[in-house]
């Protein structure tokens, strides 16, 4: 079979592959999934990973680029004053928001969700390359370049498009629904700073 025929046969079957979200999540960050990559005090801790379908990725985390979920990329953002649209749905009773913010924040929800599936289908397919360059023993350092580049492309877009939700949602909220917001969530001020904000 030539590379190129061989490297279709890669990744159709792990594009096939069937991926269950079998690890707990936290505030949309993956948790470890005990089942995967069993530690043992003589062996590698990577030990079990070798029969990932994705070496690179667990089935969490390719669950979550499926499903457009935060994976903590907006940390920057949620620990320093900046809602995110799903925790603001979340509290919407609480923060009292208005029908209009109800609306806006909604519509800025579902817009980050296709915006970031659609990048994360992404990185999973380059993923998949890159995993099927090694597993097919075809990869070269110009092939292995310009995949790594295109991920690293793909994975700052996907951390810019969830910060800039977050960004976005301040617009939407008053500072007092802002610091009632960090309340809620339990998180405790680092020092004054202040939103453009109305």
């Amino acid at each position: 079979m030539t590379r190129p025929g061989q490297l279709a046969l890669c990744f159709a079957l792990m594009f096939a592959s069937s991926f269950p979200a079998t690890a707990q999540h936290h505030d949309g960050i993956a948790m470890p999934n005990p089942s995967e990559g069993a530690r043992s005090t003589a062996g590698s801790p990577y030990a079990g990973m070798e029969r990932r379908a994705v070496k690179a990725l667990s089935e969490q985390q390719i669950a979550d680029l499926k499903a457009g979920r935060g994976m903590g990329l907006a940390l920057a953002a949620e620990l320093n004053g900046y809602p995110g649209p799903l925790h603001v749905l979340e509290l919407a009773d609480a923060l009292q928001l208005t029908h209009e913010q109800r609306t806006q924040t909604q519509a800025l929800f579902e817009a980050m969700k296709i915006e970031t599936i659609s990048i994360g289908e992404r990185i999973l397919a380059e993923e998949m390359s890159l995993n099927c360059l090694f597993a097919e023993k075809v990869v070269t350092q110009p092939l292995l370049d310009g995949a790594a580049g295109r991920i690293g492309t793909a994975q700052g877009a996907l951390r810019s498009a969830h910060l800039r939700y977050h960004l976005a949602m301040v617009d939407l909220l008053t500072p007092a629904q802002i610091a009632h917001y960090a309340k809620l969530r339990g998180y405790i001020p680092s020092g004054p700073h202040q939103h453009n904000s109305r």
